[in-house]
């Protein structure tokens, strides 16, 4: 059961598990499949930022209160009354949105029933692991509104499942299944309940220390994209800042005296 509830604008949720170890994002425009309004990317954002700036969050999960999706994408009902200035002015929200996941420093699930396209799909890439279900429902389909993805996909889906794939999918701007995504690992995990099997993997994942967790993840994305020796320099730098923790410390007397660790955090 969630602890606490915290609301971010009237679309967004925060609510914590696991002691408050685990926090759920909520996407919660449900009548609108979590299509992503200026004010439901700024709230987004907002939740982002919380979460980054607690030091108890050791996993966060990305859901959606809609039983359909778990986002289709940008608001194209509000875009259509955009004029060319009114897009460059949103342009700044929107990026936060997508930007504030992807830079969230612990661990990131997303749990995608229903429907993730467009943006909603870039929302899930923006995490470090996709879990699915039987309704899952991923695709792309900027360039048959006559737009690109502009969420991060570009970036993030050839680094996911190579360059070659990732034009394919945007290119053609098709819709990809459950069983597909999963072998072709635009989803990562298929379950038949995405939401509790995140939140399972969040939990087994907060037990661990959360000044590694937090380390683990920047070696591996500010290693990615570089030469392997430059690489190994990132990974040495989040070795060092994790080696002489208190985390460390407390996980290495854990171990001798054979009980469970209680992480101080720092």
């Amino acid at each position: 059961m969630a602890e606490t509830e915290q609301r971010f604008g009237e679309f967004v949720a925060v609510r914590r598990h696991e002691q408050g170890y685990v926090a759920e994002l909520v996407l919660d425009r449900p009548k609108a499949m979590n299509a992503v309004s200026t004010a439901m990317a700024a709230s987004v954002a907002a939740a982002c930022e919380a979460l980054a700036a607690d030091r108890d969050v050791r996993a966060t999960v990305v859901t959606s209160s809609s039983d359909r999706a778990f986002c289709v994408g940008a608001d194209l009902k509000e875009r259509n009354s955009f004029s060319d200035a009114d897009l460059v002015r949103q342009r700044p929200t929107a990026r936060s949105a997508y930007t504030g996941v992807l830079e969230l420093p612990m661990p990131a699930i997303a749990a995608v029933h229903g429907f993730a396209l467009g943006g909603g799909f870039e929302l899930a890439l923006s995490c470090d692991v996709i879990v699915g279900d039987a309704t899952t429902v991923v695709g792309l389909p900027e360039v048959s509104v006559g737009v690109i993805p502009g969420g991060g996909a570009p970036q993030l889906l050839p680094r996911r499942v190579g360059a070659a794939r990732a034009a394919e999918l945007v290119f053609t701007a098709r819709r990809v299944e459950a069983a597909e995504a999963r072998e072709t690992g635009l989803v990562d995990v298929l379950a038949e309940d995405a939401r509790a099997e995140a939140l399972a993997l969040a939990a087994r994942i907060a037990a661990n220390s959360p000044v590694g967790l937090r380390n683990a993840k920047k070696a591996m994305r500010l290693g990615q994209g570089l030469d392997l020796r430059a690489g190994l320099e990132v990974e040495d730098a989040a070795w060092r800042a994790t080696a002489f923790s208190g985390d460390r410390a407390e996980g290495v007397a854990a171990f001798n005296e054979k009980r469970k660790p209680a992480w101080p955090g720092e």
